[in-house]
């Protein structure tokens, strides 16, 4: 308590105390001397006085004069003070120097430490001058202050003001029938909206949007509530009820635009045919799910549009790769903030019709997360019986989405649910064939590219030879995304080289260029004139000498003066002509510049080749057979290779490598059992796998193989090496074979015909189970290939040596 204690205070008396409050009034400043005790702490004190001080010193008035001046306008600003000064008169009586100073001190906002400065001064003139200090701090505090108070009073007015104001002129306008308030508006604008197709939305739909109208009248404009169901109406009454596009029924037409966009691609546009064939018999179409599946860059997003154009329908495209929350298909609660209705019901307001086209993209990819599993919420959208009646969460009433017909585009049919895989209609795009990718390359990717790069058709040839370069060993794959990427490549080069050979083109300067040129034109046009006037005026005495000269000359000979002069004349023109002509066949030669793109300086613009022939032995060895393979990016062959490590007694076993997946592992030795058996069918005294320790490897280590169809092709280049025998030149075959030898069905079959014509394969080996799938195929696939159809490995045997 001691520490905490000044050496000077004041002493002061207790006039009342209320409640908390106590009311001290001060006599005269004392200072501790000694302490007497500490409990109770009890101290001596020196009652002390302030230093002598002249009354009329003028120093001393003006700093009084200035104190009380400063005063009088820090009161005028605070009613408070008013009462302090008051209360001061009334119980210390009139102000002097010291005093004046000391109320000054008291008064002001300054900190302890300051009061206590101004407490312990005794010399009144260096009091009232700290004095003079605090109030002038307390000044600048009020005026800060009272300029914060004006502004936000003037803020305050003003937005008042303007309120007032716009509620008067709402009211005059209302009065005169200028405007109706902000709900009536709304309402009218909803009512407006439902009246061109009032009489096709249906009777529940009607009676929700009536509620939904009722219970807007009775809101206030200001609660939360009123903007969800101002938005729950823009919603239902934006979308098309009833409303659908007249639809295309000329197949004719269809199979017209079909072709522009797209080469190939027989199975969907005959399926599309159908679907308006079907639609024109009944005089009405119905929706449809139909899923596009192959691998990328084959057409299958590209072609949904045309499917559009084709069937005169609006469309609508969304991808759901990745999609993992099952709002994003049937919409949000109401209930939550920001909620929005699902993909579906966005479609129908974007197209303004009820009868789209909706492509899903990547319907393979869905994801499935903590919101739920889109798959299964999409069971209810692509099923035809029940999405009549589809729910969206956010809307709540019925939706017929039965007149939509959807597409959807998958590269891998089998990452797809068998529930939805199901609901919709699988249509297989394997890829394209050489002879195709030429066509597209050049009618749709060589034109569009020209056209992009800014290239004229006669500054640019790319040969066949080229473009089939670039197919066969730069753009294998099934689709032809890359090949356009390699084609822009090419052409952007191209523009490179182009614009060094003519120097850099300025655009905005051309015109500037074009007047310069016809000022130039008109000039050398003028002067020519002038020199040739010129030059007939000086030249006029001797022509008319030459022209006498040759008349009496032509007379002499007897030939008439006139048609001298007329053959003179024309043997002129025809000399000029010519020389025109020349200048014009010259100028043409210098201006365009073509470019030829042969197979030779191919590399100078795509690079070194990316793949090599896949045929690495023009004739097979022992031990080697070739087989077909299928892969996301289409057909590819593939060697099997067998090979003797060591022979001895009872040393027969099998190793096998390639980096290859169990199934293919399974159907190594499902191929050694089948070949041990054939063997010894065949030649029973040859114990060659009893004996022997062999190796068969897959080439391509690095490329993970997995699949069982490569069972055939193992064991015939097992018995190739025992019976030290190769197969036929120019033989492939693929099919999976059981443990009795029975061939079994294999997928791809175009992917791996497209493989086996790439590679020179004359002859193919397939199952008999895949003899349609190889009918179906179109006529230039098939072209040049002998397929033999097998069911038994031994037709196989007979076949391969």
């Amino acid at each position: 308590m001691l520490n905490r204690l000044h050496e000077v205070g004041t002493l002061a008396q207790i006039t009342s105390i209320k409640d908390d409050q106590v009311i001290l009034i001060g006599h005269r400043r004392i200072r501790m001397a000694e302490v007497v005790s500490e409990e109770p702490l009890t101290v001596k004190v020196d009652h002390l006085k302030e230093q002598p001080y002249n009354k009329d010193d003028d120093v001393i008035k003006a700093t009084s004069f200035e104190v009380l001046s400063t005063l009088r306008d820090v009161l005028k600003t605070s009613s408070l003070w008013k009462d302090h000064v008051q209360t001061y008169i009334q119980h210390i009586g009139d102000f002097n120097y010291a005093r004046l100073a000391d109320f000054g001190a008291a008064i002001s906002g300054a900190n302890k430490l300051q009061c206590q400065q101004v407490l312990e001064e005794l010399d009144v003139h260096k009091r009232l001058q700290l004095t003079l200090e605090l109030v002038k701090k307390e000044m600048e505090i009020s005026k800060i202050q009272e300029s914060i108070a004006r502004a936000i009073e003037e803020k305050i007015s003003g937005e008042q003001r303007r309120y007032l104001l716009n509620e008067q002129l709402k009211a005059i306008k209302k009065e005169l029938g200028l405007e109706t308030d902000d709900k009536t508006a709304l309402s009218a604008k909803f009512r407006e909206r439902l009246e061109p197709n009032k009489e096709k939305i249906p009777v529940h739909v009607m009676q929700v949007i009536e509620e939904e109208l009722t219970k807007l009248q009775l809101l206030e404009a200001s609660s939360s509530e009123f903007n969800v169901t101002r938005n729950y109406l823009d919603w239902l009454t934006a979308l098309p009820w009833g409303n659908y596009s007249d639809e295309n029924f000329d197949v004719l037409r269809a199979e017209q635009i079909l072709d522009e966009d797209h080469y190939g691609l027989t199975d969907v546009k005959e399926r599309i045919l159908e679907f308006i064939a079907v639609g024109k018999l009944r005089g009405t179409s119905q929706g449809k799910i139909i899923c596009l599946s192959g691998p990328p860059g084959v057409g299958k997003t590209s072609i949904g549009r045309s499917i559009a154009r084709a069937l005169n329908r609006k469309f609508y495209r969304f991808s759901v790769g990745g999609l993992s929350d099952v709002a994003e298909i049937k919409g949000h609660r109401r209930t939550y903030i920001g909620a929005m209705p699902g993909k579906m019901v966005q479609c129908l307001k974007s197209v303004g019709t009820a009868n789209p086209l909706v492509l899903i993209d990547e319907i393979d990819k869905l994801g499935r997360g903590h919101a739920g599993d889109p798959a299964s919420a999409m069971l209810e959208l692509l099923d035809p019986e029940q999405n009549a009646n589809f729910l969206d969460h956010y809307l709540d009433v019925p939706i017929d989405l039965s007149k939509v017909l959807f597409v959807c585009t998958a590269n891998v049919v089998e990452m797809i649910p068998n529930p939805l895989l199901d609901r919709m209609e699988v249509i297989s795009i394997a890829g394209y064939i050489t002879d195709e990718k030429m066509h597209i390359a050049r009618d749709y990717l060589e034109k569009a590219t020209r056209e992009t790069c800014g290239i004229k058709p006669e500054q640019v040839e790319v040969t066949n030879s080229a473009l089939l370069a670039l197919i066969e060993n730069y753009c294998r794959e099934a689709g032809v995304r890359n090949l356009q990427k390699q084609i822009e490549k090419i052409y952007r080069k191209i523009a490179l080289k182009l614009v060094r050979e003519d120097g850099e083109i300025e655009p905005q300067n051309a015109e500037v260029g074009e007047v310069e040129a016809e000022s130039i034109h008109l000039s050398d046009e003028i002067k020519s004139k002038e020199e040739i006037q010129a030059g007939a005026e000086s030249a006029n005495g001797s022509n008319d000498d030459k022209a006498s000269e040759n008349n009496a000359e032509a007379e002499a000979q007897g030939a008439p003066v006139n048609q001298t002069q007329k053959s003179a004349n024309e043997d002129a023109c025809l000399q000029d002509t010519q020389e025109t002509e020349k200048a014009t066949e010259s100028e043409a030669s210098k201006t365009v510049n073509k470019v030829v793109v042969d197979s030779p300086n191919l590399a100078d613009y795509v690079g070194k080749p990316v793949f090599h022939a896949e045929r690495i032995y023009d004739q097979t060895p022992v031990g080697v057979v070739m087989g077909l393979a299928w892969t996301s990016m289409g057909g590819s062959t593939l060697y099997i290779e067998t090979s003797l490590v060591e022979q001895g007694e009872g040393k027969g076993a099998l190793n096998v490598t390639g980096q290859l997946g169990d199934v293919m592992k399974e159907s190594a030795q499902i191929a050694h059992t089948v070949a041990r058996t054939i063997l010894l069918e065949k030649e029973p005294d040859n114990q060659f796998f009893a004996n022997s320790k062999l190796h068969l490897h897959v080439p391509a280590g690095a490329t993970p193989k997995d699949g069982p169809s490569a069972g055939c092709t193992m064991i015939t280049s097992l018995l190739s090496l025992a019976m030290k025998k190769p197969v036929k030149k120019d033989l492939a075959m693929t099919g999976e074979v059981t443990l009795t030898g029975k061939i079994l069905p294999i997928g791809g079959v175009k992917e791996k015909a497209i493989a086996a014509r790439r590679s020179d394969v004359k002859t193919i080996i397939f199952p008999s189970a895949n003899r349609r799938d190889f009918d179906e195929l179109a006529p230039n696939v098939k072209e040049g290939l002998d397929v033999h159809f097998v069911d038994d490995y031994k037709q196989i045997f007979d076949l391969a040596f």
